[in-house]
């Protein structure tokens, strides 16, 4: 075993450590190469073999990075034993039960003799000296970044967007200037690893989610929490008023540092942006846009622009300018993605509905019926609020997956079910029970992995499967 090493504050530092890269996968193949370009001694693990990876190595190029691939969990120890650094993907942590326990067990051990555990997004925020502007939340993540990347785009204000929306910006870190802002979405599984808050800190929502992996509704909002918490000290923290959990969050926080954004606007509140009597967006003050201009669909979308702006505002973006850039915004993938309107029926992609709280907004975001089209793998929520916004919003369910019977149980009875296999099915199924006028939605409430890799894979499979329908726009 190797003795405590200084820890890591510059990439100097970084020149000659032992450093053991746990995940090949985006993050894992970004940070081997910057840290193989600083000069660390770089080893990369991943439980699949080379066979499996032959993207990710050929990604690598011909830096001197060892490769540990598919190699024992006996080896595996024996690689962390000897590392001054580990560099982990987000979803491998001491502290998750959902990491393998010889896994964990080697981490604890690293930690108890002085190696420094960190993750890529940490260390493109310890380096880098760009502005940081952190956008988290339970749902609406990657819709709010990208919307605030398009809105700092549009004001030619020089940005990057990157960090759980699927970009590592660790290969970054050391071209940014200080008048750059990173626009990083960080999720729960980043947010324990992140030791440096942001100049603007965006929260979306404070639900409930993950449970599998945290434990508990308390544990997971604390990880939540981070973010704010490192940020409000000498940032700013923009909060959803109608949220409660985010009122819960910004009742901990000093009042001086909160920008509060809310679709209503309380009396004698603090709120910044709103809409106001006559269905305007406001920030500051200022009028941006009636909220019929807004292109994405659904009450919890404006709230989503509502703070996107307002974040903007604080960045220095004129007014004009987001409001052009909100106009212009073609929403995400993935994220009620208007996959096909064929014979009359709204065909909407919302893989990324992985909980009842999202599916929910999804089922409230049309005035037309609703064929919806949900179910998945478990991820220890309840489904009592989702069975009843069901009942009240849907003509009819397709259920699939694991999650299927015990919705079966809550709305049977209450609106026409259907049971099927396949998504495959379910999409064949739907269009039989669609009408003209009708919206056909998958809104899973659910994880992935019973069927697919993950939920852009579900979307790609729903439009594959609608495409295959044919018939007439």
């Amino acid at each position: 075993m190797t003795a405590p090493s200084a820890p890591v504050r510059s990439a100097a530092d970084l020149r000659g450590r032992r450093v053991v890269v746990l995940g090949l996968a985006r993050s894992g193949v970004a940070a081997c190469r910057f840290l193989a370009d600083a000069g660390a001694v770089v080893v990369a693990y991943d439980r699949r073999p080379a066979a499996d990876l032959s993207r990710a190595v050929a990604a690598l190029g011909a830096r001197p990075i060892r490769l540990a691939l598919g190699v024992t969990e006996t080896a595996a120890t024996a690689l962390l034993e000897h590392a001054d650094l580990l560099v982990t993907s987000p979803s491998i942590s001491a502290r998750f039960v959902t990491t393998d326990a010889w896994l964990r067990d080697a981490l604890l051990a690293a930690e108890e003799r002085g190696a420094e555990l960190i993750s890529e997004v940490e260390l493109f925020l310890r380096f880098t000296r760009a502005r940081v502007l952190g956008v988290t939340g339970t749902k609406g993540k990657t819709t709010t970044a990208s919307l605030v990347a398009a809105i700092l785009a549009a004001g030619d204000v020089e940005h990057v967007l990157g960090g759980n929306i699927g970009t590592p910006l660790v290969e970054r870190a050391l071209d940014l200037g200080s008048d750059d802002w990173a626009v990083l979405e960080l999720s729960e599984l980043q947010l324990p690893t992140i030791g440096r808050g942001a100049d603007v800190a965006l929260y979306t929502n404070i639900g409930e989610d993950h449970l599998d992996r945290h434990g508990s509704v308390e544990a997971y909002r604390s990880v939540k929490a981070i973010l704010a918490e490192l940020s409000a000290p000498s940032g700013r923290v923009v909060l959803n008023h109608d949220d409660p959990g985010c009122l819960d969050l910004g009742a901990r926080l000093s009042p001086a540092s909160v920008a509060w954004y809310g679709v209503a606007r309380p009396d004698r509140s603090r709120v910044e942006a709103w809409i106001d009597a006559d269905g305007w967006l406001r920030v500051a003050g200022e009028r941006l846009l009636p909220a019929g201009d807004v292109p994405l669909p659904g009450r919890h979308m404006l709230s989503n622009v509502l703070g996107a702006s307002l974040a903007a505002h604080l960045v220095g973006v004129p007014a004009a300018v987001v409001a052009d850039a909100i106009r212009g915004f073609g929403g995400v993938p993935h994220r009620l993605e208007l996959v096909a309107e064929r014979n009359g029926v709204r065909w909407i992609n919302d893989s990324q509905a992985t909980i009842p709280m999202a599916a929910i907004a999804a089922l409230e975001a049309f005035d037309a019926p609703i064929v919806l089209i949900c179910g998945g793998s478990h991820k220890g929520l309840t489904y009592d609020a989702f069975a009843d916004a069901i009942a009240r919003r849907a003509r009819a369910a397709v259920l699939i997956g694991e999650t299927a019977d015990e919705l079966e149980r809550l709305i049977a009875g209450r609106v026409p079910v259907e049971r099927v296999g396949t998504l495959d099915e379910a999409v064949v199924n739907a269009a039989r029970l669609a009408r003209p006028g009708d919206v056909a939605l998958m809104a899973p409430a659910a994880a992935s992995f019973d069927m697919f890799t993950d939920y852009a894979a579900r979307g790609d499979a729903f439009r594959a499967a609608v495409a295959a329908l044919g018939g007439g726009a």
